[in-house]
């Protein structure tokens, strides 16, 4: 034996053999919450708290948007509550389940459990289902055109800007929408709503057009409040995406497939829109503006197209192709 001692076993602990104190679990968390807590807050100050139920969504800007935007909360409140229960039991297994300090042994391994694994796999095919079931339902209503519109604008993108073709029958422009040549690229069921003697008018922008009153990048797409527009969209090269930010809707821009959709604008504004396909080497300028407008200012714009001489259209694309599928041919 030692003279003093020191080969003897020694209680856990400091001296005098008293053990140490081990901060306890809850306080550790409650300090993560806090900290977490204070981060939140000091990192959103400057936010405004009425934007909070669109969950990052801009504020919409046509009578379909509400759908879009009910659809992206109702998937967040399904996210939300499916994260609750599984951090839930992630902090309830790590409390009540943590390592005892007396007892070392390996507790009961459990192999599986069929009601646990049954519910495991029920409830995402539930979830999946609810979610698909509201997505099929609101696409099909915002995808929907087969109500007449009050105005169609054909939509024409191209390396790298946008050509915006006005199908109305202008004062100042002679022709027929329903035969010209550079609409070719449309097909007949979109031509047969078209107006009786629609001569029309256009504008072109290139990606350093300007909008003169914002001097926002792009050019300017003008649009009637209140009134239904069906944008008929079609390409000229490569596949482009056709993106209003507060629409709360795009859609691809397809050479030799013409897509369509519509809205009916409600708040006027000057908006801004872009691609949102990458497209090219001046894909991040290829943006534009889109300027809702009382109807009677609308209609005065396109007669100032037609006094600047845009009368008429620009090519709209590449002809639509038939389908391809399931196609054979037989070689002797």
């Amino acid at each position: 034996m030692s003279p003093n001692g020191s080969d003897l076993p020694h209680a856990p602990g400091g001296a005098g053999g008293t053990p140490t104190p081990r901060r306890p679990l809850r306080r550790k968390l409650l300090q993560a919450l806090t900290a977490g807590l204070v981060l939140a807050t000091a990192s959103g100050c400057s936010y405004n708290w009425e934007d909070f139920p669109r969950l990052g969504m801009p504020t919409p800007t046509t009578e379909e948007a509400p759908r879009i935007l009910s659809l992206w909360q109702g998937s967040w409140a399904a996210a939300l509550a499916t994260g609750v229960l599984v951090w839930g039991l992630i902090l309830w297994s790590t409390i009540f389940h943590r390592r005892s300090r007396t007892k070392v042994e390996v507790p009961p391994q459990t192999r599986y459990n069929m009601p646990i694994e049954a519910l495991y796999t029920v409830v995402p095919l539930i979830i999946v289902s609810v979610l698909f079931y509201f997505t099929a339902r609101d696409e099909s209503e915002l995808l929907d055109t087969s109500k007449k519109p009050d105005v169609t604008i054909n939509v024409v993108g191209y390396q790298w800007s946008w050509g915006f073709n006005y199908v109305e029958d202008v004062e100042g422009s002679d022709g027929d929408a329903k035969t010209d040549e550079n609409l070719d690229a449309i097909p007949t069921r979109f031509k047969d709503d078209f107006p009786a003697n629609a001569g029309g008018v256009y504008d072109v922008g290139t990606p350093g057009s300007e909008n003169p009153q914002t001097g926002n990048p792009g050019p300017t797409l003008w649009l009637p409040k209140g009134k239904t527009v069906r944008f008929v969209l079609t390409s000229r090269d490569v596949i482009h995406s056709f993106w209003v930010v507060p629409f709360l809707m795009k859609q691809d821009v397809i050479p030799g497939h013409t897509n369509a959709f519509q809205v009916t604008p409600n708040k006027e504004g000057t908006f801004l829109g872009k691609c949102a396909e990458l497209c090219g080497v001046d894909h991040s300028r290829m943006l534009f503006n889109v300027k809702v407008v009382s109807p009677e200012r609308y209609e005065a714009h396109l007669r100032e197209l037609a006094e600047k001489g845009q009368t008429g259209y620009v090519p709209a694309g590449i002809e639509q192709t038939d389908h391809e599928k399931n196609r054979e041919t037989n070689q002797l």
